[in-house]
């Protein structure tokens, strides 16, 4: 089974209790929902104590690589600019004017590549969930809620009717379970996602469908993997 998120997350209104049968099985085709999507356009919210950054942008849950826009939300406009991810690497264009959304096309010239971070970067972890909520098959369902998986509640997205769930406990970190949050809908869609990033106060956001889906083309001169 492919491993849940662990990280801490944000609040649910009601319960927990148990998952039911059929919200195990919707729990357990999320990401898996994601990944026959092929890709899904997001908008990530990046907490940060000298203010956080927001990523409008897709990924592409077939090839694992994300592109889009970073602007800065209460702070300077130094992080903005164009990005693109994946599992191991970023590649960033800074801009003074960064637009509202990504170009179709990545610009040919101005990249800049670095390795993706595992810690210390709220961004970089924050990138790094956003492309772990895709999966090749779905998972046990039958193991959630043994592992501690539960309902919270239920809500509203974006005007679907969603149920709030935790996931379960890392497979090697026993005692985490509830640690990320899914708004997921009657159908296994999932359309929000938070969880904690290191020692932020706050989590991040991932919320889904926020625009229209634009495929993801590579930055020039980068092949992401597959």
């Amino acid at each position: 089974m492919a491993a849940f998120l662990v990280a801490d997350g944000g609040s649910g209104a009601g319960g927990p209790r148990p998952l039911t049968t059929d919200e195990a099985s919707r729990l357990a085709i999320t990401r898996f929902r994601n990944y026959q999507a092929h890709g899904r356009a997001v908008t990530i919210t990046v907490p940060g104590t000298a203010g956080g950054l927001t990523v409008t942008g897709a990924v592409d849950y077939r090839r694992k690589v994300g592109y889009g826009v970073v602007h800065g939300t209460g702070r300077d406009k130094s992080s903005d600019g164009l990005i693109q991810w994946t599992p191991t690497s970023v590649q960033v264009r800074p801009m003074t004017a960064a637009p509202a959304h990504a170009p179709a096309s990545p610009p040919r010239a101005g990249w800049y590549g670095r390795p993706l971070l595992s810690s210390g970067s709220a961004l970089d972890t924050s990138l790094s969930i956003a492309l772990g909520l895709g999966g090749d098959r779905p998972d046990n369902a039958e193991l959630l809620p043994q592992n501690g998986a539960a309902w919270r509640g239920r809500d509203q997205v974006d005007g679907h009717r969603v149920d709030v769930m935790t996931g379960p406990s890392s497979p090697d970190r026993s005692g985490t379970a509830g640690n990320v949050r899914y708004w997921v809908g009657s159908d296994g869609t999932m359309y929000r996602v938070r969880a904690g990033v290191g020692s932020q106060p706050e989590p991040v956001v991932i919320d889904f469908d926020t625009h229209e889906y634009v495929p993801v083309k590579p930055v020039p001169g980068t092949t992401p993997t597959r």
